[in-house]
């Protein structure tokens, strides 16, 4: 079993192996494991940090010489703090104050931390395999294939465990920079740029890699509510579904966007509430959660953390769960007294009302903009473009569907599908006028059809397996093999 503290490894990072061994049990065996999936998580986030810290550093020196102070300003404030909290992040992560690297802490301090990890993740990576090695834990999972699951177990090795560290680390790294850096500095330049009535090249460069950024968060935020719902299976994403996430997130994100700032150019000081009442709400509802359920605080956050420390470290979380709903769907719940974090059950009720209200808040503003736009429209066809944003979203909301439906790595084990519930949704509104035309004579099945298909979704009735009790005969049978030899 994993020892407490030890990364957990995605499966999907460890290229499929050479050699299975099934037991008497049913359990495959995964022998060799030293072919190795390559860190590509952790040098694009790397490349994406590296990108936009660089060219927001060249935009400010252009601010600088213009003299537009307001804006130098807020670009090195959206520039530094994600920086910095990337940096922490990262130390905590590998957990270094502990350790005698002075050198690793000096490129921390020189915000350099992520060059110097990527750099020890291609080592890893080029180094693995050279030389046998033992494996220092058993990864179980279950794979499906044909609407069947196998249980399986994987050896891990050192060197898997150290690049599931690496990767485990710039994925939170890679959603604090997209969330608490790119997206305001997206908002923040194109807003300038609107302002200004002028693009700048590297305005637009900044944009375009903080999009991307943001997107490629939001990827994270995804794949991880995907791992952690099914955390017993083995998860592994298909081109196809990328493709359709991307498409999701970069159509979601940018509507979003565009909205805020087409609203603040048109109601400047009436945005500050609409972001904090925002802000607020998704910061505190976890805590009203909490709150409700008389649940008392995890203790395995950090064992040298006090109550107030762990308060503290709850408190960040939730701030950033806060930003990142502000701006797309996190895909995942906070559940601050479970020892995870993570609410494991989907709530597709609350993803629902989450893409209702976005999309009449969108509405919203896109309309208040309309009746108090600047002349500065007067050359640009706002109705088309309101048409568009909502046009946008409404596709950004159908690629999430077509992914629930088509393109999830675990559609297998839906009780009920996307089809089935638009279906049910249907027969409720025509019930519902044939009811009204013809009386009260028609049933209520298909009321109850729509009530019962849109609960969470839920794996099958058929429980996993116990891996552990099954791992547990197979080796209480061979010390009685080796007994009777002996």
């Amino acid at each position: 079993m994993e020892e407490e503290g030890e990364p957990v490894v995605n499966i999907s990072d460890v290229e499929q192996f050479h050699q299975e061994s099934p037991s008497e049990n049913g359990v495959m065996l995964v022998v060799n494991h030293s072919n190795i999936q390559p860190p590509f998580s952790v040098v694009l986030a790397t490349l994406l940090y590296c990108a936009e810290f660089v060219c927001a550093a060249v935009l400010c020196n252009m601010y600088h010489k213009s003299d537009d102070d307001t804006w130098m300003g807020l670009t090195i404030t959206f520039m530094l703090v994600p920086a910095v909290l990337t940096q922490l992040a990262l130390t905590f992560i590998h957990r270094d104050l502990g350790r005698d690297r002075p050198l690793v802490l000096f490129l921390h301090l020189l915000l350099l931390g992520p060059l110097i990890r990527c750099f020890e993740a291609l080592m890893v990576y080029f180094k693995a395999g050279k030389k046998e090695e033992p494996y220092v834990t058993i990864s179980r999972k279950i794979k499906l294939k044909k609407d069947q699951g196998t249980p399986m177990e994987w050896e891990i090795g050192h060197s898997e465990r150290k690049l599931a560290t690496h990767r485990n680390a710039f994925k939170r790294t890679a959603v604090i920079q997209a969330f608490l850096g790119s997206t305001p500095q997206l908002t923040l330049q194109l807003y300038a740029t609107i302002q200004e009535k002028y693009l700048l090249p590297v305005r637009m460069t900044l944009m375009i890699i903080c999009l991307i950024s943001v997107t490629y968060g939001a990827l994270v935020c995804s794949v991880l509510a995907i791992n952690i719902r099914y955390d017993d299976y083995k998860v592994r994403l298909r081109p196809a579904a990328y493709l359709c996430m991307i498409l999701w997130r970069v159509l979601e994100i940018a509507t979003r966007v565009t909205s805020l700032v087409l609203f603040s150019t048109a109601l400047t000081y009436w945005v500050i509430p609409v972001g904090l009442g925002n802000l607020l709400f998704f910061f505190l509802l976890p805590w009203v959660e909490f709150w409700a359920r008389r649940a008392s605080l995890p203790e395995n956050v950090e064992k040298n953390f006090s109550k107030v420390g762990t308060t503290v470290v709850l408190s960040l979380v939730t701030f950033l769960y806060a930003c990142i709903n502000i701006f797309c769907w996190s895909a995942v719940q906070l559940d601050l007294g479970h020892r995870d974090l993570i609410e494991k059950k989907q709530r597709w009720g609350r993803l629902a009302a989450y893409y209702g209200g976005r999309f009449l808040e969108n509405g919203a503003l896109i309309t208040l903009w309309y009746f108090h736009k600047s002349d500065f429209y007067e050359y640009v066809c706002a109705p088309l473009l309101v048409a568009q944003l909502l046009i946008c979203y409404s596709l950004a909301v159908l690629f999430m569907l077509l992914f629930y439906q088509f393109c999830h790595p675990c559609r297998r084990l839906f009780r009920h599908n996307v089809h089935d519930c638009l279906a049910c949704v249907c027969c409720c509104i025509c019930c519902r006028r044939g009811g009204g035309r013809e009386g009260q004579g028609q049933p209520n099945s298909y009321s109850t059809t729509a009530t019962m298909v849109l609960v969470p979704l839920e794996p099958p009735e058929l429980q996993p397996p116990d891996l552990t009790s099954q791992l547990v005969e197979r080796e209480t049978a061979i010390i009685e093999d080796i007994m009777e030899a002996a």
